[in-house]
């Protein structure tokens, strides 16, 4: 019984740390575009055209050197 005294403070202290954490959130709008992340990943506009056949090269110089 005498752990209660030590859990119940315990546990309100997290929550009201979470609960200010999630306030902190809404006012610095860190929930106002749930989209983007998920179409920026979808979409990758800052890598160069070449950098697939980069990528590729090394595989075909190796396909050539096993045959």
């Amino acid at each position: 019984m005498n752990i209660l005294l030590f859990l119940i403070p315990i546990t309100l202290a997290l929550s009201l740390l979470g609960l200010a954490t999630f306030l902190w959130n809404l006012r610095n709008k860190q929930y106002e575009d749930l989209d983007g992340a998920a179409n920026r990943i979808l979409f990758d506009e800052d890598r160069p055209d070449n950098t697939l056949n980069t990528l590729t090269k090394p595989l075909q110089k190796n396909k050539k050197k096993n045959d």
